[in-house]
C-alpha cells in the first residue's frame, strides 16, 4: 500500500523561500522536501518558512529530514543570525513532536497569517518516483539524525535504524548493486 505524499507548494522571494506543506508529511514526501530546499539552499536562500497550517502529520522519518535541515541552517551561518527556518501555525500535534524529539529548539515558531512579500513568485515543484533503495536509505539517515541530536531518540529509533540497515544491506545485493524496486 502506497502513503500518498504531502503536497509542497513552493513560493520564492527576494530574500526567502516558503513551502507550504500540505496534507502528511512522510517518509514518501522527505526525499523531494529535502532535495527541494538544498537545491534552494545552494541557490543562495537562507530563509525559510514552512507553512504548516494544512499539514496534519509528520512522521519521524519527515522530522529526521527537517531537524537535518535545521541542523545545516544553523551551522551554514554561525553567528550572523542569516539562517532560519520558521515553522508557521504548526498544529499541536506537530509541535508536540518535534518537543519530544528535542529538536524544537532548531526552529522558530509563529502562528498567524504570513506577510508574502509583493513580489513573491511561484514554483512549481513535482515530485520525483524514488527506488525502495532511496527511500530506505533517507529513512535511516532521518533517524539517525534525530538519535544524534537527541540521545534521548536512541530508545525510540535505535530497532528501527536497525531493520532499516539490514533491508539497505538485502537490497543492495551481495556484489553490492543497487536493488530497482520500488516500494
Amino acid at each position: 500500500m502506497t502513503t500518498p505524499s504531502a503536497k509542497l507548494l513552493v513560493l520564492v522571494g527576494k530574500e526567502f523561500v516558503c513551502v507550504k506543506i500540505v496534507g502528511r508529511a512522510n517518509f514518501n514526501s522527505s526525499i523531494d522536501f529535502k532535495t527541494l530546499v538544498n537545491q534552494l539552499h545552494q541557490k543562495g536562500y537562507r530563509y525559510f518558512v514552512l507553512d504548516l497550517s494544512e499539514c496534519m502529520l509528520m512522521d519521524s522519518t519527515f522530522l529526521g529530514v527537517l531537524a537535518g535541515f535545521g541542523l545545516k541552517m544553523g551551522a551554514a551561518t554561525p553567528g550572523n543570525g542569516c539562517g532560519a527556518i520558521e515553522l508557521s501555525n504548526p498544529n499541536a500535534r506537530i509541535s508536540e513532536l518535534l518537543e519530544n524529539l528535542g529538536v524544537l529548539h532548531l526552529f522558530k515558531l509563529k502562528e498567524g497569517p504570513l506577510a508574502v512579500p509583493e513580489d513573491a513568485q511561484t514554483h512549481t515543484h513535482t515530485p520525483c518516483d524514488h527506488t525502495r533503495e532511496e527511500v530506505t536509505r533517507a529513512c535511516l539517515e532521518a533517524h539517525r539524525t534525530l538519535m544524534d541530536i537527541n540521545p534521548e531518540n536512541v530508545g525510540r529509533f535505535k530497532e528501527v535504524s536497525q531493520f532499516l540497515l539490514e533491508d539497505l544491506k538485502k537490497l543492495k545485493g551481495p556484489a553490492g548493486e543497487t536493488g530497482a524496486a520500488t516500494g
